[in-house]
């Protein structure tokens, strides 16, 4: 039987790994973003860019969300897993300067987004048979650890820690498992910058420690092979010289 996987964000950095490794694992592939010409870069970089699905859309729409697992159950006819795996930063400065649209945009993207996918998710894993699936949540180590004037990232992964809890708490019963992966220091556009320099709490901005994306990739591809009565609730993935542990 096929396994097929949502990822949302597919587009770039960790979603384009998660894509390239699950490919390589055997894994039929629905590639979820906004820029349908990166969905593309991203199909042909699959090892089977034929088993690969590209729906252009929008996490932060529901009839977008909607339409892409109805698009996936008409191709496929059932879902294994899903990727959450879009979202953004808000530019790194003090809350007092932060506009409620800029705090607002982050929470539709980080929190909102992975709300209704997971919502699609479980009304497929319930009316499928055999019923079940597994949910992948991106997360980050500012679920647990913030870093300077982070407010809305920060908020929002604290947030999604308690959905993918809730998720695995609620979904037990129906053979429905939930992952929240945090992630610190994989080199991807989003966290680029930190190599040149990133504040610290002490006012310091130094060069922190980077990792490539693909070990990120691997690791979504081997939770995601995980039977079902196997879960990983939390999952640290990091720089081995990331200042996380005492943040110094």
């Amino acid at each position: 039987m096929i396994k097929v996987a949502i990822i949302t964000g597919a587009s770039s950095g960790i979603g384009r790994a998660s894509a390239i490794a699950l490919s390589k694992a055997g894994w039929s592939l629905v590639l979820f973003a906004r820029r349908k010409e990166k969905l593309t870069e991203t199909q042909n970089l699959c090892q089977n860019p034929n088993q690969c699905l590209i729906i252009q859309g929008d996490v932060t729409s529901e009839e977008s969300v909607k339409g892409l697992f109805q698009q996936t159950l008409e191709r496929y006819g059932r879902l294994d897993m899903l990727f959450n795996d879009a979202g953004m930063n808000a530019p790194q400065i003090p809350i007092e300067d932060l506009s409620l649209d800029q705090f607002q945009q982050i929470v539709n993207i980080n929190l909102v987004g992975p709300f209704l996918c997971t919502r699609e998710a479980v009304r497929m894993f319930k009316s499928q048979s055999p019923q079940g699936g597994r949910i992948i949540n991106n997360g980050s180590i500012s679920a647990y650890t913030p870093r300077p004037h982070s407010a809305p990232y920060t908020s929002t992964k604290h947030a999604v820690l308690g959905l993918t809890k809730s998720t695995a708490l609620d979904g037990r019963a129906f053979n429905i498992t939930c992952t929240e992966i945090d992630i610190g220091g994989a080199r991807t556009d989003m966290a680029i910058g930190h190599s040149a320099g990133a504040l610290q709490p002490d006012g310091r901005i130094i060069s922190e420690a980077l990792f490539e994306a693909e070990h990120v990739g691997n690791t979504i591809a081997y939770i995601a092979d995980l039977p079902l009565d196997v879960t990983v609730l939390t999952f640290n993935i990091m720089a081995t010289g990331m200042p996380f542990v005492g943040r110094g």
